[in-house]
């Protein structure tokens, strides 16, 4: 991707452009050394998605967000993008046994100032190089300084730019929660990266952060989205009047204590009462609070001061909602010993427990060579990080439970079939299932059958009698799904339900579909009907 940036673009002020070409040349070289080096830094956190939110655009601003996805561009690392992906800054006070930005590492540090990532995001959105800004950040100096630097930087994106477009930010563990509240009215997703499936993980490769602190704002967002939907569908949660709850987080995996937001009565899982947010008399919970940046917001700590603009949330856009497309966290997965069953059923509790809209995975790599590091001479982990997407998969559209995929006395995924197959081999009493009777659950459950062509299957069976030739035009992928189905009472060639022939054909994929069923050597009249929708 080539970027392309003007003197007038990064001016000292703004309106203004450099005073000689001496002064531009630094300039540029400047910010594109920043760039090279904070983008570079952003490519191992893979927490980046399409928008998940929609959002028209509105007069007096540019852009917009679309829930079904923004442009994509690849990465060197294969990985698809579709956003701006920087860091605020790779400098870093922790010191974490696999990151890269860790305090004892060497590498070149650098940081964006909230003006540079605006007038970045805005230069490459012009040039129809992005659609929207992905902003992550090492802990610059403590987590309120950084969280406060992510805010000033959207809140200029939003207000001096009038950007429309998808944001998506990171929440940053032990910032103050009123900067996270502000944060959140202004962005789409946030993301609090887990990083270690397990507390004793955490402890051993990352001993400065601890599971509660990185829970802690995962639960205020939870919680906020909740307030702010049933304050949007006319309804208030009671007792709750001038705060923002925040449910405590526990040190313990399993969050036992944490399944549910202690009734919406105002004190955490463990009883104690929750932290009041700093607001005016009359902003109720799950509403937007002035998010005007101003001085003496932090009396104890030393901030930068804040840009001087009077903004009303409201007054951008009228139906601002707190992070509309959710939250989304990341493990890394092969830095410690955990098991894909402990990392299965730790995104099933995210899930279910925190309300999240995605589980990342990310493929550990050595970049550290810490000695307490393991030494993977086969390199990254990718086959591992690929089923455990699967797995998640199942878990979020498939109707699968944690129980159901893995399990503990085998607590690995199958490298050699995906999940949904290894499965469907260990219950083989289940099959063959009749997709002309069968309902939608069990439809989900046949390998090669996807959530669209089980819907499809559903609609066109009240129709008519269903043939392997409609289902292949329904998107069933019939070169797994054939071993576990019939259809009219018949299988499409014959075939014995028997898991190692089963698994040998899968593995081999050497059978060969009938010409009836893939159009082969076959022609037909076209017409006006095979045109329309």
């Amino acid at each position: 991707m080539c970027y392309i940036i003007t003197k007038q673009t990064f001016g000292k002020e703004e309106g203004k452009s450099a005073s000689s070409p001496a002064e531009t040349m630094e300039l540029t070289t400047e910010i594109f050394h920043k760039l090279e080096i904070l983008s570079d830094a952003a490519k191992y956190d893979v927490a980046c998605t399409s928008s998940g939110s929609s959002r028209k655009g509105v007069k007096g601003t540019m852009g917009n967000a679309v829930s079904a996805g923004l442009c994509h561009c690849f990465a060197a690392d294969g990985r698809c993008i579709s956003l701006l992906k920087i860091l605020q800054t790779n400098e870093c006070v922790y010191d974490c046994k696999y990151c890269q930005n860790r305090l004892s590492n060497d590498v070149p540090r650098a940081h964006f100032t909230p003006e540079e990532i605006a007038e970045l995001t805005i230069s490459f959105y012009r040039r129809n190089y992005i659609e929207g800004l992905f902003l992550s950040s090492g802990i610059r100096k403590n987590p309120d300084f950084t969280m406060e630097q992510i805010y000033q930087a959207i809140y200029l994106l939003r207000n001096r730019y009038k950007f429309n477009g998808y944001i998506h930010v990171k929440a940053i563990p032990g910032a103050d929660p009123l900067l996270i509240e502000k944060t959140g009215w202004l962005a789409d997703r946030m993301s609090v990266n887990l990083e270690m499936p397990t507390s004793s993980g955490l402890k051993t490769l990352a001993p400065q952060k601890s599971r509660k602190t990185i829970l802690t704002p995962m639960r205020q967002i939870q919680v906020g989205r909740k307030e702010n939907r049933l304050l949007l569908e006319g309804r208030r949660l009671p007792g709750v009047q001038n705060q923002m709850r925040i449910g405590a987080a526990p040190e313990d995996e399993t969050f036992s204590d944490t399944a549910r937001i202690a009734g919406h009565s105002g004190s955490t899982a463990d009883g104690t009462q929750t932290a009041s947010m700093p607001a005016d008399g009359t902003r109720t919970a799950g509403t937007p609070p002035d998010v005007t940046p101003s001085g003496g917001m932090y009396s104890k700590k030393q901030l930068p001061e804040p840009p001087k603009q009077n903004f009303s949330l409201q007054e951008f856009h009228p139906n601002a909602s707190f992070v509309p497309a959710g939250q989304s966290t990341q493990m890394i997965v092969g830095a410690s010993d955990e098991s894909d069953y402990e990392i299965v059923h730790m995104a099933a509790a995210m899930y279910k427990q925190f309300d999240l809209k995605r589980v990342f995975y990310s493929a550990f790599v050595n970049t550290t060579h810490d000695p307490i590091l393991p030494e993977i001479k086969e390199g990254p982990p990718l086959l591992r990080e690929h089923r455990l997407y699967q797995a998640d998969f199942l878990l979020r559209f498939y109707q699968f439970e944690a129980e159901e995929i893995i399990t503990e006395d085998t607590p690995f995924l199958n490298v050699q079939i995906d999940p949904k197959c290894n499965w469907a081999l260990n219950h083989l009493a289940f099959f063959p299932v009749e997709v002309q009777t069968a309902d939608y659950h069990t439809l989900l459950r046949i390998p090669g059958v996807g959530v669209k062509s089980a819907r499809r299957i559903l609609a066109a069976r009240r129709l008519g009698h269903l043939d392997f030739a409609s289902l292949k035009k329904f998107g069933v992928v019939l070169k797994r799904a054939m071993y576990f189905i019939t259809c009219g009472g018949k299988t499409m060639i014959p075939l014995k339900l028997n898991e190692k022939f089963i698994l040998t054909n899968l593995l081999g994929l050497r059978e060969r579909l009938p010409a009836s069923v893939t159009g082969e050597n076959m022609y037909e009249q076209m017409s006006l009907l095979d045109f329309l929708p």
